[in-house]
């Protein structure tokens, strides 16, 4: 059976499920994180619900089913269903690995029980951090153990491109596919992203268990 990090590892080499209008619905990889990826014309949902009940759900929303999985309607069934919350659809971006060194100075924070590390750990694991004059970046195993970047930039270095520094940076450090997801109404991590080299593949919705909380800034989550 086809898993979710199969997918999603396939759409970073830029090969995706069959624009057909379809909707491929695959278990969770793990309880922390559920929800929809909606590429083009094609859109997954993982979740342990009923496959049967998500179809039918989808059946039932008076909107272009193409849109369906991403409409406020389904979405909301889900979360009741689940007992879950969300934030955003964010759109979903993925970066190449590069060679050589980052490019800007980086420190590794290695202080566990530093503030951004914590948050960060509310939504992935093998958290790392880095950090750069004015701002950090943080690598770490999200949706179906996929390697996902966020950073933080102080608002007094705020308009200087450092961003898309960072977020290039986390090219360097990771050896393979580096994800991140963005507000598409957060139109400047958007630019500092797709600078940066990140290709935008499609939206996410992803469903949060009822005690984590947005903090992250690259996004709505860290």
């Amino acid at each position: 059976m086809e898993t979710l990090r199969d997918i999603l590892d396939a759409a970073a080499r830029g090969v995706f499920p069959p624009a057909d209008g379809g909707t491929t619905v695959v278990p969770q990889v793990s309880h922390r994180d559920a929800g929809v990826v909606a590429f083009t014309a094609h859109s997954v949902v993982f979740t342990d619900e009923d496959p049967d009940w998500v179809y039918e759900t989808l059946r039932s929303v008076d909107c272009d089913e193409l849109a369906a999985s991403m409409n406020a309607r389904f979405l909301t069934a889900l979360l009741e269903r689940t007992g879950r919350r969300s934030d955003t659809i964010d759109a979903l971006l993925v970066g190449d690995p590069l060679p050589g060194g980052p490019p800007l100075p980086l420190t590794e924070i290695t202080d566990a029980g530093h503030p951004r590390a914590a948050r960060a750990r509310t939504h992935r694991d093998d958290v790392r951090l880095w950090a750069a004059q004015g701002g950090v970046v943080v690598l770490g195993r999200g949706v179906a153990g996929r390697l996902e970047v966020a950073v933080e930039v102080d608002e007094e270095v705020r308009h200087r491109g450092l961003g898309r520094l960072l977020v290039t940076a986390a090219r360097h450090l990771a050896g393979e596919p580096v994800w991140a997801q963005v507000s598409p109404g957060n139109a400047r991590s958007m630019r500092a992203f797709q600078a940066a080299g990140y290709r935008p593949v499609g939206s996410e919705a992803l469903l949060l268990s009822a005690t984590a909380r947005s903090t992250d800034c690259s996004r709505s989550r860290s």
